[in-house]
């Protein structure tokens, strides 16, 4: 049987800190917000892994690096409204809730979507409410957002979900096509956008934000 109060303490001292995460409220959240409740059954041995776990229709979940360095550069406050693109488990979403005032998640995935909601009414996680759909177009009824989440990869950030922003609000996504995917900080500057490359990393593409094919004749 694992022992997953040494294996989450592993995560976090030979996987987080390493990767120079060292935000206290982050570090704090992988000790208290039990990622184990949100992965598979059958994969609850690789819950503290540095593994991207299988959901299946071939969606995975993050890296705990990639969620905590995702979590860390978004540097949130508590009054804060977040849109988060790929619900996936909920997990994220859940890392999401711990720091914000609300957060709106949408899944395309049916099964997954109400998967993510048993997860996190199991939780106990009462600031995320879940919404199945295709999320790439934002919700702009609801916006602006001082923060989006992108969870998974998308070759080129939609200007609709940066319309959504907040003057002063952040975006983070994985963009590019592999093999140099990397993970991007967007900021609202009022009516201008700044870029930052974070890091060099790898995920799973959304459904419907795959490059576009190309063509050799």
């Amino acid at each position: 049987m694992m022992d997953t109060k040494q294996a989450r303490f592993n995560m976090i001292e030979q996987q987080l800190r390493p990767a120079r995460v060292l935000a206290a409220n982050v570090l704090t959240l992988f000790s208290e917000i039990k990622r184990e409740e949100f992965v598979p059954p059958a994969y609850r041995h690789l819950a503290f892994a540095a593994a991207a776990i299988p959901l299946g229709n071939g969606a995975h979940m993050f890296t705990p690096e990639l969620e905590a360095r995702a979590l860390q550069a978004l540097a949130m406050r508590r009054h804060e409204r977040v849109l988060e693109i790929g619900t996936g488990s909920g997990y994220m979403a859940a890392l999401l809730g711990a720091h914000a005032a609300h957060v709106l998640s949408y899944e395309i995935d049916p099964a997954l979507a109400d998967s993510a909601r048993v997860n996190l009414e199991h939780a106990r996680v009462r600031n995320v409410q879940v919404v199945t759909g295709d999320g790439l177009a934002g919700l702009p009824t609801q916006a602006p957002f001082h923060v989006i989440m992108v969870s998974g990869a998308v070759a080129e950030v939609p200007q609709t979900l940066l319309d959504q922003l907040t003057p002063g609000g952040r975006l983070f996504a994985v963009t590019g096509t592999r093999p140099a995917m990397e993970a991007t900080l967007i900021h609202r500057i009022e009516h201008h956008f700044e870029r930052v490359a974070l890091f060099e990393t790898d995920a799973d593409f959304l459904r419907g934000a795959e490059p576009a094919p190309r063509f050799v004749f």
